[in-house]
């Protein structure tokens, strides 16, 4: 009894050694577990030091960034060098200034002179005349006037009443310049005459004119007035515009510049004109000669 129970003690031993040594030898046996996220194959000592020795080759291939930009900025160093050597050049070719000779152009006796030589003539065509500006005078055509045209008025031998009268006459706008002394003329058409009218007379005033003693002189709606008064011999004369026998002084002044209004008035029937001209310098002491001053 005592040797059987010897016996299976040694067999149960006997099991349990060969049953530890195979799981011993299993365990050995079975591949490692993969933890993921990793990769399953690590990169051997061999690998990497491949890898690591192609960076620097990788990198000789491929231009530096910084050299690149550090060559770029240095170029507009060099032009603006070379920009800067060439001023010298520049201004060594800019002539010297010359230097200004006073004018030796003696100066106006006056400040009435300056303005004389500033002023422009004024010179109006009856072409250039609208039909409300006649009253009772007509537009009649003229082969020897500008624009081929004239303005008159009827001759029936009646007599004619000078200023303030309200007779036929026209009106004309023109800008003058103040403190200059204007003399005005009429080219004027003298007619046939009839009755007791001659046709060579006109009569002219001017708003805001005054005199050489800055006194209202010539202005309408008043007893003041130029005569223009004609030849006897019909035709066309420039005809001056003269002050009565009152006044020794013909010359029409302006005590500033501005636009005025001129009143041409018939003087007699059948009286005609085709020109008006204001004058500071070129027909302040003579007449036209032309028969048709230009503009």
């Amino acid at each position: 009894m005592t040797s059987t129970t010897a016996t299976f003690a040694s067999l149960m031993f006997a099991v349990a050694v060969v049953g530890f040594t195979a799981t011993v030898e299993s365990q050995d046996k079975a591949p490692a577990p993969v933890v993921e996220g990793q990769d399953q194959k690590s990169p051997t000592p061999h690998d990497s030091q491949e890898n690591t020795a192609a960076v620097p080759e990788s990198q000789e291939k491929a231009p530096a960034p910084v050299a690149e930009d550090q060559e770029q900025k240095s170029l507009p160093s060099v032009n603006s060098q070379e920009n800067t050597a060439a001023l010298p050049e520049s201004q060594g070719t800019t002539p010297a200034p010359k230097l200004e000779i006073p004018d030796k152009t003696p100066a106006p006796e006056s400040s009435q002179d300056q303005k004389t030589l500033v002023a422009s003539e004024i010179v109006v065509y009856a072409s250039d005349l609208s039909e409300r500006a006649l009253f009772e005078f007509e537009f009649w055509p003229s082969r020897q006037s500008p624009g081929g045209k004239m303005v008159g008025t009827i001759q029936t031998g009646d007599k004619l009443n000078p200023p303030p009268e309200e007779d036929p006459h026209v009106t004309i706008k023109v800008k003058v310049q103040g403190g200059v002394p204007y003399r005005c003329w009429v080219r004027m058409l003298v007619g046939e005459p009839m009755g007791i009218s001659q046709a060579n007379r006109l009569y002219v005033q001017i708003s805001q004119a005054v005199d050489k003693a800055d006194k209202n002189v010539f202005r309408p709606n008043t007893a003041s007035y130029l005569t223009v008064q004609g030849p006897l011999r019909q035709g066309w004369k420039w005809v001056p515009c003269e002050a009565d026998s009152k006044s020794t002084d013909s010359l029409i002044y302006f005590r500033d510049s501005r636009e005025v209004t001129v009143k041409v008035q018939a003087g007699m029937e059948g009286v005609a004109f085709d020109q008006f001209v204001l004058s500071p310098a070129q027909f302040l002491e003579k007449p036209p000669t032309e028969a048709i001053v230009t503009r």
